[in-house]
């Protein structure tokens, strides 16, 4: 009798813990990690196995106990019902993916509604949707649409944090050196997005005097979206900052984690001049002289830049020397 009341007790403090105020349940997250074209390493599944960012995510998720994960490789799978079961959806994916125009309505609302969030990694930037229009409504979406990669896998970088007591960029200080694939992004509209870390154009073999942001977040009505640049290789998805940044995204997109995602497009503006000057060898006085109306000539350079029109350098010198004048 005394070991049934024993058990008994037991179960009603289980019950009673279970419930207890302030105790959350851990988020649920859909991963997908879906491929329509190039496949990326992080995402290749061995035979009867699974992709190394499965592998990591399963153990985020064990050591972390803020979320579970459900792995998906088949955007099928996500259905307007689904939504209902799940908290944080975080993309790996690349090429249009198979899903259908009320689907992606039924995404965009939970989200909006505060009920939803959403993490995008990597090539989540080099991704589309399979309907008429899905590019563009991607674009808006994520923030960006990829446009090259100059700095390709292994290549030695620099990260500058441009929010460093930002709990989404905190466990990255500023001057980080890494080595990534780093995209550069066509249709990013500096307005809705609140950029966290970007190139430093000061370091590494490859400089670019433009800006190219690398992390950055967004509020989407009442709901939330992350995305960042890294998790090109393996080797990243194994850094315990790189993790650490995804599960602390995952905490904020669903609503566990307090940090702004306000716009701040005169940070950016500044990180703007800073590429351009050091990207340029110019010293940093040399900004007193570029007045607030060529941030924007200094973006455009992606646009003109010889890689992407033959090797010719005409549009190039041109607007580099619309900048500053020499």
């Amino acid at each position: 009798m005394a070991r049934l009341l024993t058990g008994l007790l037991a179960l009603v403090c289980l019950a009673a813990c279970a419930g207890a105020p302030g105790q959350k349940t851990p988020l649920r997250v859909f991963y997908l990690s879906q491929s329509v074209g190039f496949v990326h390493e992080t995402v290749r599944r061995p035979a009867n196995g699974l992709a190394p960012s499965e592998l990591a995510f399963r153990e985020m998720a064990r050591n972390s106990g803020a979320f579970t994960v459900e792995l998906s490789q088949d955007a099928r799978d996500l259905t307007p019902a689904r939504l209902a079961d799940l908290d944080v959806l975080v993309f790996s994916t690349t090429g249009a993916l198979p899903i259908d125009r009320e689907t992606w309505a039924a995404v965009v609302a939970w989200i909006e509604s505060g009920r939803g969030g959403f993490v995008g990694i990597h090539s989540a930037a080099d991704t589309a949707l399979d309907f008429a229009g899905g590019e563009a409504a991607w674009t808006a979406f994520i923030g960006g649409r990829f446009d090259g990669h100059p700095w390709t896998q292994g290549t030695p970088i620099g990260l500058s944090n441009l929010e460093p007591s930002h709990p989404l960029a905190v466990m990255w200080p500023d001057g980080t050196g890494y080595a990534e694939e780093i995209y550069q992004y066509a249709g990013f509209a500096p307005g809705r997005v609140r950029v966290l870390q970007s190139l430093d154009m000061g370091v590494g073999p490859l400089r670019r005097p433009y800006p190219v942001p690398v992390t950055w977040v967004r509020q989407i009505g009442e709901g939330r979206l992350f995305y960042t640049n890294l998790g090109h290789t393996p080797s990243t998805w194994d850094d315990p900052r790189f993790r650490s940044q995804v599960v602390d995204a995952i905490r904020w997109a669903g609503g566990r984690l307090d940090a702004p995602a306000t716009p701040n497009p005169d940070v950016q503006d500044l990180a703007a001049i800073s590429a351009y000057l050091l990207a340029e060898g110019l010293e940093t006085s040399s900004g007193e002289r570029l007045s607030a109306d060529v941030v924007d000539d200094i973006r455009e350079l992606q646009a003109v830049h010889p890689e992407k029109r033959g090797g010719d350098t005409s549009a190039w010198d041109a607007a580099r020397g619309r900048i500053l004048p020499r």
